[in-house]
């Protein structure tokens, strides 16, 4: 096969993918009725608009919650204290982008659907679980979550026993070693369609703090506020260490990443992470290419002003 590159914009151009089903923003209501803890946190804001306080941990995780649950019937999401609170527009973003990377044009929820058998494997899937639960539950497909930490996957495992249409169907699995991504995850014999990974984008606590600052900082802006944040925030995006910071932040760790995805190029069909930095992706793709990818993809996506991407490749 010869080798071929793209890059593909979003089909509409702007904001996300059309089978998102956030296109519209938030029926507040509808989620407060659905998820009746929801409603103590809504508000009318400046704009005369319900919405909630981006910046409140417990807002942002409980409307997680809500759209989890009247989108997708998945009860009693939680996260502890501290971990990643994913967004969960542009977490679906990413599951609909693969699925069109596998040519699959419907979700499982659409009358036409057939399910084909597809085995969906979550790199560093924190204590969110967050890219399998949609996949599991929005295509039908089968998932293995990774993560080096334990807690968070307990975590994870207890949200799986509280939605019992996943067992079976979300598998979790410890990495042992830290310097390992797919070797003492993947078993033999096993294969995979596609693995997917957001990688830690910080290189250290200190560098991570100061992003989740500026977000607020975003936040309150746009609200119209001009006070501003400077130290000792409450931090909505929180994260983990491995979730949001690792030696040499995303760059490293997209190295090792794409390095290893090589050695396992017969197991799995499509490698994909997201990357945050647009300085990572000349890097990343001249490194694919020396290992000699037979494709290589670049996603855009879009949510709000904020832009990041999928890269996809395979060996395959």
């Amino acid at each position: 096969m010869h080798r071929s590159e793209r890059k593909q914009a979003r089909p509409d151009g702007k904001g996300l993918h059309p089978r998102n089903l956030h296109n519209q923003g938030y029926d507040f209501p509808s989620l407060a009725n659905s998820y009746p803890p929801l409603a103590a946190y809504v508000n009318t804001n400046a704009h005369g608009n319900l919405s909630i306080d981006f910046t409140d941990p417990l807002a942002v995780k409980t409307l997680n919650a809500a759209l989890l649950k009247h989108f997708y019937n998945i009860i009693d999401w939680d996260i502890p204290e501290g971990a990643l609170c994913p967004p969960i527009p542009g977490r679906v973003d990413y599951i609909h982008y693969i699925a069109e990377l596998l040519g699959i044009d419907e979700p499982a929820s659409h009358p036409a659907y057939t399910r084909p058998k597809i085995a969906l494997l979550d790199i560093g899937t924190g204590a969110n679980g967050i890219y399998p639960l949609l996949a599991c539950q929005i295509y039908g497909w089968d998932c293995v979550g990774s993560d080096i930490n334990s807690r968070s996957l307990e975590n994870v495992a207890a949200i799986i026993a509280n939605n019992p249409k996943l067992k079976g169907r979300f598998i979790l699995r410890r990495q042992p070693e830290k310097n390992h991504i797919f070797e003492g995850i993947i078993q033999a014999e096993e294969f995979f369609d596609v693995s997917v990974c957001n990688p830690p984008f910080h290189a250290s606590q200190d560098e991570a703090l100061k992003g989740s600052l500026r977000k607020l900082n975003n936040l309150a802006r746009n609200r119209g506020e001009k006070t501003t944040v400077s130290t000792s925030p409450t931090l909505n995006f929180g994260g983990l260490e491995a979730e949001l910071w690792c030696k040499g932040g995303e760059k490293m760790f997209l190295k090792k990443l794409i390095k290893e995805s090589h050695l396992f190029s017969s197991q799995c069909r499509w490698f994909t992470s997201l990357i945050s930095k647009i300085d990572n992706v000349k890097p990343a793709k001249k490194l694919i290419r020396k290992l000699g990818a037979t494709d290589i993809r670049e996603i855009e996506m879009k949510q709000g002003n904020k832009v990041t991407r999928i890269l996809a490749w395979t060996f395959i």
